[in-house]
């Protein structure tokens, strides 16, 4: 049985990639995070067909606005089945409250399982110099930490925090809170955009509850091969 500590990122443009790619993978990954150009270009029904292939799905959509509009949002999503749902920690403390009152109660009336629900903290693309940019006068660190925090009081499951900060996360908010930890580069792999990253071994050596490999899996010339290696370097932790 496939390690559910593994996501797999589904980055790819069409739905012919997207069920090539995992019928390459075949029982070697058993969970798969959808994100923005997936979905706005297939919409649910990648969706559906990854969950016929009983696969598990973190739907990356990042929602962020106002709190009834976000709330409203995950809602409609709930029909889809997804294991991981995610909003952006930026909305606020409210926001995220709003949101996850509404996916429980929508839930609750629906009779099925809720989904988690965790927030993104600071994109790991982003790095000092970026934030600066943006007006932020403290670190990055101490935002990630002020976030996870909120989201927990807000009565999320969890947050997608980079490996750098998984470790302080884990401290502070305790061993049941979800870490989705993406920025994951297996040594020898490009690290391309981002920016604040880490081996697979290391981000679940920090307390990372489950990481999003992207690139270094749908990139490499043998994907399975490549999941396959991530999973054995995960056994060591």
């Amino acid at each position: 049985m496939a390690d559910e500590r593994l996501i797999a990122a589904l980055d790819v443009p069409t739905r012919a990639d997207a069920e090539q790619l995992v019928t390459r993978l075949g029982d070697s990954v058993s969970c798969y995070k959808v994100g923005m150009e997936l979905f706005y270009a297939l919409g649910g029904d990648v969706v559906t067909w990854l969950k016929e292939q009983e696969k598990k799905v973190f739907l990356d959509l990042k929602l962020h606005d106002i709190p009834n509009t976000v709330g409203n949002g995950l809602c409609s999503l709930l029909h889809l089945a997804p294991a991981i749902l995610n909003v952006h920690t930026a909305g606020g403390l409210r926001m995220m409250k709003a949101a996850a009152e509404a996916l429980h109660r929508a839930a609750a009336e629906a009779d099925i399982s809720c989904p988690k629900l965790i927030g993104v903290t600071v994109l790991t693309s982003m790095d000092a110099e970026d934030w600066a940019g943006l007006g932020h006068t403290g670190t990055i660190a101490d935002a990630v930490l002020r976030r996870a925090k909120l989201a927990q009081e807000a009565g999320l499951d969890g947050v997608v925090a980079s490996p750098a900060e998984t470790s302080e996360i884990r401290r502070v908010c305790g061993n049941d809170f979800l870490i989705v930890t993406p920025g994951i580069r297996p040594a020898g792999v490009a690290h391309d955009d981002q920016r604040r990253v880490m081996t697979p071994a290391g981000a679940i050596r920090a307390g990372a509850s489950q990481i999003v490999v992207g690139r270094a899996i749908y990139a490499a010339e043998d994907p399975r091969a490549a999941a396959e290696a991530i999973l054995k370097e995960m056994e060591t932790v």
